[in-house]
C-alpha cells in the first residue's frame, strides 16, 4: 500500500535526500514542483523559517509557449532538484509524485488582475484566486500539469484546481468587521465576465451577494443563513472545475501519468484548530466549486485533507468521500501527524486505522518540513 510524506524543495537542502525521507515510514514521496507564497516556521530545516515564492522548480521548457500566463521559475531551478529526487527514488524502486500548487499565485494575480476572481462589488481584490473559468488561466492549469508530469513524475497531485474562498485570497488580510459565515461565503464568489457567461444566475446572485454583504458591512448583525440564490450559484460552478480537471488529466496522462485531485475542503473546515464542524466535508465541497462524485468519474485518483483531531470526525469525512467516489476511484486520505491534530504516536495510529477501514486507499502524511523530528518519528507506529 503506498504511503507518501509531502515534503517541499525548500526542505530538500542541507542534504536531504530520498532515503532520509522514505526513513520516516512511509513508501513513497510527493514533492513540491510548483507552489505559492509562504513563511513557514521549519524546525529542522537549514533555515529555521523559511521564505518560499510562487513558481515551479525546474525550467518550463515550451509547454507555456505563446501562452499569456507563464509560471515564475523558482531560484535554482536550472539546477533541476527534481531531477535529482526522481533519480534517487528510482534507484530505490519508490514512487515519485509531483505536488502542484494551480490557481493560487499571488505574483500571476498582481500581473494580471482580470484573471483574478471578481467580487460582488467588481473588486479584483484576491490577488492569489486564478479563476477557473477564465481560458488563460484554465490553458495555463493544463500545461502546468503536463509540464509537471514531463518531470517523470508518477502521479500529478493537483492543489488548488478549483475556486478560492474569500479567507485566502492574499497572504496578509484583516477584518475588523464581523462578517458570518454568511457575508463570507458571498464575498469569495467570483461574477467575473466568464463566470457571468457561464452561469445563467449569475445576475441574480451577483445581486443577492452585493445585499448581503453591505448589510454587514453597513453595520447590521452577521447571519449564517446563505439565500439559496447563492447556493444554488455556487453549485453551478461545479461543471466548471470538473471539465478542468478532466482536461488537465487528460494532459497528465498523455505524458504517461496519472492525475490525483487534491480537494482542499478539509482544510478550508478544519485548518485552524483540526475540530471541523457540521456535516463531511464532502457535503461541503460544493463551495469551492468540487462535486466529488463529478471529479471522480474524471480522474484516476482523489485525495482529500483529514485535519482533524477526532478520529470519529476522520471516519466520517471519509466514508462520505467514499460513497461519493465510488469503488474505481483511489482516495487518498492526508493526515497532519502533529498539531493542531495530532497528541502522540497512538493517536496518529488510531486515525489511520479509522482512515483505512472507512474507504481510504492510501493514508499520506504532510508536511515533512513543517514538523519537527520527534513529530516525524510518529509515522512508522
Amino acid at each position: 500500500m503506498d504511503s507518501s510524506l509531502y515534503v517541499l524543495v525548500e526542505d530538500l537542502h542541507g542534504g536531504v535526500d530520498a532515503a532520509q525521507i522514505l526513513s520516516h515510514g512511509v513508501s513513497s514521496i510527493t514533492v513540491g514542483a510548483a507552489y505559492h507564497r509562504a513563511r513557514d516556521v521549519t524546525p529542522h530545516g537549514r533555515t529555521r523559517v523559511t521564505l518560499r515564492h510562487d513558481g515551479i522548480h525546474f525550467p518550463p521548457g515550451d509547454l507555456f509557449d505563446g501562452l499569456r500566463l507563464v509560471p515564475p521559475v523558482q531560484r535554482n531551478a536550472e539546477r533541476e532538484p527534481l531531477r535529482a529526487l526522481r533519480e534517487q527514488t528510482r534507484e530505490l524502486d519508490v514512487p515519485l509524485h509531483g505536488w502542484g500548487v494551480f490557481l493560487h499565485n499571488t505574483t500571476l494575480g498582481l500581473a494580471f488582475p482580470d484573471v483574478t476572481q471578481e467580487n460582488c462589488f467588481g473588486d479584483r481584490a484576491a490577488p492569489a484566486d486564478l479563476c477557473p473559468s477564465n481560458p488563460d488561466v484554465r490553458a495555463y492549469a493544463v500545461a502546468l500539469g503536463r509540464a509537471i508530469a514531463r518531470q517523470g513524475m508518477d502521479s500529478v497531485v493537483t492543489e488548488s484546481l478549483h475556486f478560492g474562498t474569500f479567507g485566502h485570497g492574499y497572504h496578509h488580510e484583516r477584518s475588523f468587521v464581523d462578517l458570518g459565515p454568511a457575508a463570507e461565503f458571498a464575498l469569495g464568489l467570483c461574477f467575473c465576465p466568464h463566470c457571468q457567461a457561464r452561469i445563467p444566475s449569475a445576475e441574480k446572485a451577483r445581486d443577492a451577494a452585493s445585499r448581503l454583504a453591505a448589510s454587514v458591512l453597513d453595520g447590521g448583525p452577521p447571519t449564517e443563513t446563505l439565500p439559496a440564490v447563492l447556493e444554488d450559484y455556487a453549485r453551478a460552478r461545479t461543471p466548471i472545475v470538473t471539465s478542468l480537471a478532466a482536461e488537465a488529466a487528460e494532459a497528465v496522462a498523455d505524458e504517461g501519468s496519472r492525475l490525483t485531485f487534491l480537494d482542499l475542503t478539509g482544510a478550508v473546515k478544519g485548518y485552524a484548530d483540526g475540530r471541523p464542524t457540521g456535516a463531511p466535508a464532502a457535503d461541503s465541497a460544493w463551495q469551492i466549486g468540487v462535486d466529488p462524485q463529478a471529479v471522480s468519474e474524471v480522474v484516476p485518483s482523489y485525495a482529500i485533507l483529514c485535519y482533524a483531531h477526532d478520529e470519529a470526525r476522520i471516519a466520517e469525512d471519509v466514508a462520505a468521500y467514499r460513497t461519493a467516489l465510488g469503488a474505481q476511484t483511489t482516495l487518498r486520505a492526508v493526515l497532519r501527524p502533529g498539531l493542531p491534530d495530532t497528541e502522540s504516536a497512538e493517536h496518529l495510529a488510531a486515525k489511520v486505522k479509522m482512515a483505512r477501514t472507512s474507504g481510504a486507499d492510501t493514508v499520506d502524511y504532510y508536511q515533512y518540513g513543517l514538523v519537527p523530528l520527534p513529530t516525524l518519528a510518529r509515522i512508522p507506529h
